[in-house]
């Protein structure tokens, strides 16, 4: 059990100003497995103390537990609960504030009318200058159709509003990039194009972002074919970014290469697939995926056009079974599915030294304590453990560096080049077992990776541009 931030609450709670009364409150926290976090004096009453008590708990039923644990304590009385991660998102996350200032008459003459006609009449007569004269030089529209939002699934545009300003803020926490998020009450491919066809003109590049296979496979592809600016999947291609990253740096750590390992994947959807193509691109050479039916193979009755091109990408020697079985003298296991994909049986079966990037979140696909005493590198998704493979450590910086050149596209080697950057963070004589991948509030991360992206862009001849890389 980890308590998390994501999961706590401030407890307003009244109690008998007497000996020992604290004490029950804090023991009675403990033994139900959360933290206790800040505790503040609210005021002090006749008889009684106000307090303020934060607690983190696992999960939304565990800080319920907690609740009502406290509730039963006697001498003391719960007067109000505050979701924490609710309060941090009342009104919303982000806000857009002007660069300029306007203060004076004059201010607003060149900002708005009559100055601005002259900057509309320079683009007019120059399109091109609208990079320069505008947002668009620093700006992403996050694109959702609320169809496969986090582990939650298809709960709709309002729902997955909150996920995609999160993404905004992290945009621009980490890599000085501006980002708008943009819900879209469809989830009809033929409009989302479309949609994100006519809205273009405002943005520099189009990160989509929780939308569910395989309809995100057409939607980027015709996307990438119809604008002239990158468009990039995150839940493809961001993970993919970040576990090449991981892998680079796992493998030295264990003294193997990447062309000699035997991988297996659980997860052969839009993120599992982008992780197969882009270790395929890097030299991976032994790959089988595996969905819930077992190991994809060509030929296997049932499979999707998606899941038959996977199959043709992959298992060289046609190998048949469940995950578990194919583990049997696999290097790497890399997990992109759901929890109990593999079993710890499974992971004895691997070679010697093996690697288990156990991704799904925010349970992984097995447990990291179940398997700690028997592989040599485990990375996840979570923040509570070492090794959290998370998309920040890419889009930031990905983005950062496509605009910075002005990229008309983010192609494959720009993001396998994004991928060496991020693992080459981290010096060789710091490399180990529970550091093979940079903290997220490494601050060397996005403009690593933005300068790798940028000269990537400008060696594939897809830079309108040269400059340099903004920090």
């Amino acid at each position: 059990m980890h308590p998390s931030a994501s999961f706590s609450a401030t407890l307003r709670t009244r109690l008998d100003d007497s000996p020992g009364t604290f004490a029950r409150l804090a023991a009675a926290i403990g033994e139900t497995g959360a933290s206790l976090g800040a505790i503040d004096i609210v005021r002090v009453e006749k008889d009684t103390k106000v307090r303020d008590v934060t607690v983190l708990a696992a999960d939304a039923d565990h800080l319920d537990q907690v609740v009502e644990t406290v509730r039963h304590i006697a001498g003391i009385t719960v007067l109000n609960i505050s979701d924490r991660t609710l309060l941090m998102h009342l009104g919303g996350k982000i806000e857009i504030v002007p660069r300029s200032p306007v203060k004076t008459r004059d201010d607003l003459s060149m900002a708005y009318t009559p100055g601005v006609a002259r900057v509309s009449r320079a683009i007019a007569a120059d399109p091109t200058r609208v990079w320069s004269l505008t947002t668009k030089q620093h700006m992403v529209a996050v694109v959702t159709d609320g169809s496969a939002v986090l582990g939650l699934g298809n709960i709709g545009p309002e729902a997955a509003l909150p996920v995609m300003e999160g993404k905004a803020m992290l945009f621009k926490e980490f890599g000085n990039v501006d980002a708008f998020p943009i819900a879209l009450a469809t989830q009809d491919p033929d409009e989302i194009v479309a949609v994100v066809k006519a809205i273009s003109p405002g943005f520099g590049g189009i990160n989509l972002e929780d939308i569910a296979a395989p309809r995100c496979f057409e939607v980027e592809r015709r996307l990438q074919s119809e604008l002239d600016i990158p468009v990039f999947h995150d839940d493809q291609h961001g993970t993919a970014i970040c576990v090449l990253a991981a892998l680079v740096n796992a493998l030295r750590v264990v003294g193997k290469r990447l062309e000699d390992v035997r991988i297996v994947t659980t997860g052969c959807g839009a993120a599992g697939t982008a992780v197969t193509k882009i270790l395929l691109g890097a030299g991976a050479r032994w790959i089988v995926g595996c969905d819930e039916d077992g190991a994809l193979y060509r030929g296997r009755a049932g499979l999707s056009d998606a899941k038959r091109e996977y199959a043709e990408l992959t298992n060289p020697d046609d190998i048949r079974g469940t995950a578990d079985e194919v583990l049997a003298g696999a290097d790497v296991f890399i997990g992109l599915s759901a929890p109990g994909a593999v079993t710890r049986s499974g992971i004895e079966r691997m070679a010697t030294a093996p690697i288990v990037f156990a991704l799904a979140n925010p349970r992984s696909e097995i447990d990291p304590e179940e398997i700690e005493d028997i592989v040599a590198v485990i990375a996840t998704g979570r923040s509570d453990y070492p090794n959290q493979i998370n998309n920040v450590l890419a889009f930031p910086g990905v983005f950062r560096g496509a605009l910075d050149v002005r990229a008309r596209a983010i192609t494959h080697a720009m993001q396998i080049a994004a991928a060496h950057a991020l693992a080459g963070v981290i010096p060789g004589h710091e490399l180990a077992a529970d550091y093979v991948v940079p903290s997220v509030f490494d601050r060397t991360v996005a403009p690593a990776v933005a300068r790798a992206v940028a000269q990537a862009a400008a060696a594939e001849g897809i830079a309108r541009e040269l400059m340099e890389v903004k920090r």
